[in-house]
C-alpha cells in the first residue's frame, strides 16, 4: 500500500546498507531515495542513519524505528493474507531461515506441495546457524525458523520440537557400510567432512567426541550441505547429519547412512518456531502447520 512505501524504503536501505544499491532495487534513483529518507529524519528530528565511506549504517534511532518500520510491514502482510482467505484464495509470501541440513530434501518437498495447493504462494529461505536464528526472527527477515540445535532466546518460542540422532553418511562402497549402529570412535577415524562451528551438528559431534581425547580429523568443512554430500560421494570422507536431514527415499540420494550410537551422541534437538507474540500471515501459519504435522507423523513412524 501507498502509505506504506516510506516504510519499505527505510526498510530496504536498512538491509542493503547502501542508499545507491537500494534505490536500483526500488527502481527509483538514489537522490529521490536520499529525499525520501532525509524528508523521515526531518519528521524524526534526528538522523536515523550514519553516513559511512561505503554506505550508511542505522544509529540506535534508526534501530528502534527499523523495528517498528518492519512490525508495521509485517502486521500488513499478515492481514492482506487474512483477506485473500475470506476470498477463497490463499496468496501471499512465507519467509523461512532454515538449518543447512534441511535444505536437500525436507523443504523443497514441503514447500512443492503446498504450492500444488495454492500456486499463487511464493517462498524465500535464508540458511541460519544455530545462533542466527532469532535474529532472522527478530529482523522480520523470517516468519519461521527451522533450527538444529539453537541458541534458544526469550523471544523464540518453538512450535515444535523433536530429538534427533546423528547419523555417519558415506558412498555406498565405504568400509563403514553395512548395518546397524556405529560408535563414534569408527567415525572419527575418517577424515571428516563436516559444517562450520556455528552449526548445531557440529557442536554436538565435537561437544561429544571431547571425553573420548579423540581428534576430529576435518578434511572439508563447509556449510553448503551439497557440496559436503558431494565432496563425501567421490571419496573416503564422512559426512554427518541428523535424522529429519536424510532422504526418506533410498533412490533420492547417493549416499548411504548409519546412526551413531546414543551411547556416545545424545539426541540434539530440532526446533520449529517463530517470534514471540508475533501474529503469522495466514499463509505462513498454514504452511506451519503442514510442516509440524508433517514431521509428527515422520517422527511417530520411526
Amino acid at each position: 500500500m501507498r502509505y506504506q512505501l516510506p516504510l519499505h524504503y527505510l526498510d530496504t536501505v536498512a538491509r542493503v546498507g547502501s542508499i545507491r544499491k537500494a534505490a536500483d532495487q526500488l527502481a527509483i534513483t538514489s537522490s529521490a531515495l536520499n529525499r525520501r529518507i532525509i524528508a523521515i529524519e526531518e519528521d524524526l528530528g534526528v538522523p536515523i542513519f550514519d553516513r559511512v565511506p561505503n554506505g550508511v549504517r542505522l544509529n540506535s534511532a534508526g534501530e528502534i524505528l527499523i523495528q517498528h518500520a518492519r512490525s508495521e510491514i509485517a502486521e500488513l502482510e499478515r492481514v492482506k493474507s487474512q483477506i485473500h482467505d475470506l476470498q477463497g484464495v490463499r496468496r501471499g509470501h512465507i519467509s523461512i531461515a532454515a538449518s543447512q541440513a534441511l535444505m536437500p530434501f525436507i523443504l523443497p518437498a514441503q514447500m512443492q506441495s503446498y504450492r500444488d495447493q495454492f500456486p499463487e504462494i511464493s517462498f524465500s529461505v535464508r540458511v541460519c546457524t544455530r545462533y542466527t536464528a532469532i535474529s532472522e526472527l527478530k529482523s522480520y527477515a523470517a516468519d519461521i525458523a527451522l533450527v538444529f540445535e539453537p541458541e534458544i532466546a526469550s523471544e523464540f518460542v518453538s512450535v515444535y520440537s523433536s530429538p534427533q540422532q546423528l547419523y555417519a553418511e558415506f558412498r555406498p562402497d565405504h568400509p563403514l557400510a553395512g548395518d546397524g549402529e556405529l560408535r563414534l570412535r569408527e567415525c572419527l577415524q575418517w577424515p571428516l567432512a563436516l559444517p562450520s562451528e556455528n552449526n548445531g551438528i557440529r557442536h554436538l559431534l565435537e561437544r561429544s567426541a571431547a571425553p573420548l581425547s579423540s581428534k576430529v580429523n576435518m578434511a572439508v568443512e563447509s556449510d553448503n550441505t551439497f557440496l559436503l554430500q558431494r565432496v563425501v560421494q567421490n571419496s573416503d570422507l564422512v559426512t554427518i547429519s541428523f535424522s529429519a536431514g536424510l532422504s526418506g527415499d533410498s533412490n533420492a540420494s547417493s549416499l548411504k547412512h548409519r546412526p551413531i550410537s546414543l551411547k556416545d551422541v545424545k539426541p540434539g534437538m530440532l526446533h520449529i518456531g517463530t517470534l514471540k507474540d508475533r501474529h503469522l500471515p495466514v499463509a505462513a501459519a498454514k504452511f506451519l502447520d503442514q510442516l509440524t504435522n508433517y514431521l509428527e507423523q515422520s517422527q511417530s513412524a520411526v
